[in-house]
């Protein structure tokens, strides 16, 4: 168990100046940023980068080709929808997971935690389907079936490829977070840490959807 050591302020106030972790005496971090959530936020904060780049050359590609591939009808706007609902329910489930870990309910987290990576196999499903289709009527990652810019398909794959490996990836983490979570060696800070990325990836489908989906409706 870490133990503090603490000095007086000139107010009068507690202030902790020491902190013993795992029997050695460290001094706290004056700016008192978690570790585990600083490093979450730079590979958010780079990711986030790479994820803008693709979407600019997805743009630059569609502004400058005279005719751009349209695949999406109604079927699957209503499947998007879908998918952009069931990735925004399991953003509440994580928060909820967060909340309960914070109270030290593990009971609660674990079963929210377990709803979210249900959810977030559900929507990669939905995703799969839906390049299932597109595959079925020809569409590949240079070849558009309806005569229009090649590139579609290279950038749909790419742009939805990468998400769609983020959530994966996403699912596979909540599932070692949840199972060391439960054994006892890990601690609400890597909930918390899961989830600022899973809430991260729904951020940024909130952008693929529109661009990719809705901008390419027919």
């Amino acid at each position: 168990m870490d133990h503090s050591e603490l000095a007086v302020a000139q107010d009068g106030a507690p202030v902790e100046v020491l902190r013993r972790e795992h029997g050695v005496l460290m001094e706290v971090d004056p700016y008192r940023i978690d570790k585990k959530k600083l490093g979450m936020w730079i590979f958010i904060i780079s990711d986030a980068c790479t994820f803008a780049a693709f979407l600019f050359a997805y743009g630059y590609m569609r502004i400058g080709a005279p005719v751009w591939g349209t695949p999406f009808g109604l079927s699957s706007i209503v499947n998007g929808v879908v998918m952009t609902a069931v990735l925004l329910s399991s953003s509440l489930t994580m928060l909820a997971a967060v909340r309960a870990a914070q109270t030290d309910n593990k009971n609660s987290a674990k079963k929210w935690l377990g709803a979210t990576m249900l959810l977030g196999a559900i929507f990669a499903a939905l995703h799969l389907r839906e390049w299932v289709r597109l595959i079925d009527e020809g569409w590949r990652l240079f070849y558009n079936p309806t005569g229009g810019a090649a590139q579609f398909g290279a950038t749909f794959f790419s742009v939805t490829g990468l998400h769609l490996t983020h959530v994966v990836t996403g699912v596979i983490a909540l599932a070692f977070v949840t199972r060391g979570y439960n054994q006892g060696r890990y601690d609400q800070g890597h909930v918390e840490t899961a989830g600022l990325y899973w809430h991260f990836v729904d951020l940024v489908w909130m952008f693929v959807f529109p661009l990719m989906y809705l901008m390419n409706a027919h």
